[in-house]
């Protein structure tokens, strides 16, 4: 049978995992013998009013598993721990072309993770979490360094420029 690629033989094909279980329908679909990718972003998020770095998937509740339709066994697959199911157009599994998988792979750093998006932008309206000026709402300038940032802030009037550090600032719609 012939895969999205119009070649036969292995293909990628793209897993529905359950809730946040990406990583243990991977490590237990690779303790079976399948070969797996799943792509991991480091996003910053923001936890008890401080900026955090965490690695996520960078698909959330997707994974690839690269299989063969004719010779690999795929009835495992559905009752593995972690999976919800095997994407399918109708009753056929969706593969993916290696020049997809190999476009997102080249993008990874050393690590094997995505680059953070940096999640402030000149012109962002922003809200000051903490310090003197809490509450207070402007607008981001730039960021001065690895921690600090410049924002546009109205005090009695008048437009005043100010440096903060950047956890104590989050975007606001």
């Amino acid at each position: 049978m012939t895969d999205y690629n119009g070649k036969l033989g292995k293909a990628w094909y793209l897993i529905y995992a359950k809730p946040n279980q990406e990583a243990v329908a991977q490590q237990q679909l690779e303790q079976q013998g399948y070969a797996t990718y799943l792509p991991m972003i480091m996003n910053a998020k923001r936890r008890s009013g401080r900026r955090r770095y965490v690695e996520e998937p960078f698909f959330p509740r997707y994974l690839f598993i690269r299989l063969d339709q004719t010779n690999d066994n795929w009835a495992p697959i559905r009752s593995t721990i972690g999976v919800s199911t095997i994407v399918r157009f109708g009753m056929q599994p969706v593969s993916v072309s290696d020049d997809v998988i190999e476009f997102i792979k080249q993008r990874e750093n050393p690590e094997g993770l995505h680059e953070v998006q940096d999640e402030l932008s000149q012109g962002d309206n922003v809200r000051v979490l903490d310090g003197p000026m809490m509450g207070l709402e402007g607008v981001f300038v730039a960021k001065t360094s690895e921690q600090r940032v410049m924002l546009l802030l109205d005090l009695m009037g008048k437009s005043t420029r100010v440096q903060i550090d950047v956890d104590a600032i989050e975007v606001v719609g």
